[in-house]
């Protein structure tokens, strides 16, 4: 059969099956259902990543392989969706209907880009789901272009992609900013880096030591390495690690290092007043409040009361008594802290792009709009929040994403507005290793080069009178 008619009896498949019944219930589906119904929920609804996969993983009866193997096929359908699409796109003359689509999805990840998966069982399995979804009449237009895909592979018929927005899934928008600012090279290694989701924790010196909790690790059958940053681990797939009585009782929280160095870029001590000026989930906070011995005050913010409620938790589980969260905008200003405040960490909202390991969908959805929104709300944080840095106190703004205009240009603005703060240059809050990466006070991390979540720190301190 030639392309023309194969893709001809593909749309008439498609015709013939657009009808609908009820779908399996939760308790028995496939990991690769699993896969699909987590991947609709980002795709479809806007669901954040990691709460869709570990809504649906909860919610199902799979075994632990499974699971590994469900997250693993909705992984990289999201994170290649744009790929994908373009090498699918070539074998239908009509985008088939939301579930046909993304099960197609779901089974050309495993044929395109996963190599433990034989292709005959990614095909059937397809067409099982595309059965099992009530969508019989589409099994012939779903075993079709996937062996289609097969067969164009194998005879090396798949044109090259050398568009980066296709080949990375990144929206064109964020290819060009990322180049501007980097160069084309080193954008490139951003763009083809793909950091797996892991869980990073740190212990509570507070209440054990090093060699306490590693034991405890060992004890309760958790895999891990110790991290860059002191105290921290990661844990490759450890399941849900916040079910452990070490988390309920304060031995241990979960954080990422970079977020880590940015609360330990305070210099936190004993009886010093801090001020944690958009908080939630709380995380930096305690860390700061455990490394001052809970002896003193850190005082976390944050303008929702539903997020203030997770630092109050954070405070209850940990024991902490000189954490003091409120619910407060950080943008508004406040007489009783000024000039008070020996440090104050301003963690502002941002594009998120250093993070895209736990958020892939960002890198085709983020918008110029969306970016040029957070610049004057990042500004009015820095402008309020350093009213209340007493002198010789230390200002410290950071994000998780990557680009300058979040980062360094508004530091530099900054410091050009308010000549009685000037660069900390001192960089010995960071891991040996990273120091290299400050430049006046500014540390600009990447996850492909740093090995840690991409990440934003600069440190300015106020003048002496």
């Amino acid at each position: 059969m030639d392309r023309h008619s194969e893709r001809k009896n593909l749309r008439k498949s498609a015709v013939r099956g657009r009808r609908e019944h009820a779908p399996k219930g939760e308790a028995h589906l496939s990991a690769r259902e699993v896969a699909r119904r987590a991947l609709s929920d980002v795709v479809r609804s806007g669901s954040y990543v990691s709460a869709a996969l570990d809504r649906h993983l909860n919610t199902s009866h799979l075994s632990a392989d499974d699971k590994r193997l469900a997250a693993s096929l909705f992984y990289t359908a999201v994170e290649n969706r744009l790929l994908l699409e373009a090498r699918l796109s070539l074998f239908w003359t009509e985008r088939p209907e939301a579930v046909v689509e993304d099960i197609l999805h779901i089974a050309a990840a495993q044929i395109l880009l996963m190599d433990r998966i034989p292709d005959h069982a990614a095909v059937d399995e397809a067409v099982k789901q595309t059965r099992a979804s009530g969508r019989d009449g589409l099994a012939a237009l779903v075993n079709g272009i996937l062996r289609s895909l097969i067969r164009a592979r194998d005879a090396g018929e798949l044109p090259e992609i050398t568009d980066p927005a296709i080949r990375y899934s990144v929206a064109p928008n964020l290819v060009q900013r990322l180049t501007e600012a980097y160069g084309a090279e080193e954008a490139e290694k951003i763009m083809a880096d793909r950091p797996r989701p892991s869980q990073t924790i740190r212990l509570n010196r507070m209440k054990t030591s090093v060699e306490d909790f590693e034991k405890y690790l060992k004890t309760h059958d958790v895999i891990f390495e110790r991290g860059i940053v002191p105290g921290a681990y990661r844990c490759p797939a450890a399941g849900n690690l916040a079910r452990l009585d070490g988390y309920r009782n304060g031995y241990f929280s979960i954080q990422g290092e970079s977020s880590m160095l940015a609360a330990l870029a305070v210099e936190p001590k004993p009886g010093m007043n801090v001020l944690d000026a958009c908080a939630a989930p709380g995380g930096k906070s305690a860390l700061i409040a455990e490394t001052m011995g809970d002896v003193g005050r850190v005082y976390a913010w944050d303008v929702y009361e539903h997020r203030v409620e997770l630092i109050r938790a954070a405070k209850k589980r940990l024991r902490l008594d000189c954490l003091r969260p409120a619910v407060r905008d950080a943008r508004t200003p406040y007489a009783d802290f000024e000039l008070y405040m020996d440090a104050v960490l301003v963690d502002a909202p941002c594009s998120g792009l250093g993070v895209i390991a736990d958020k892939p969908d960002i890198k085709y959805r983020l918008t110029d709009e969306q970016i040029e929104s957070l610049l004057p709300l990042q500004r009015e944080l820095l402008e309020n929040c350093a009213r209340f840095v007493k002198v010789g106190g230390l200002l410290v703004y950071s994000t998780c994403t990557i680009l300058p205009e979040e980062n360094e240009k508004q530091v530099r603005a900054f410091l050009e507005r308010h000549p009685e703060f000037a660069p900390e240059t001192d960089a010995s809050y960071l891991p040996e290793s990273l120091r290299g990466r400050c430049t006046d006070g500014m540390a600009q991390l990447l996850s492909y080069r740093d090995h840690v979540e991409g990440f934003f720190i600069a440190r300015m301190r106020r003048k002496g009178v």
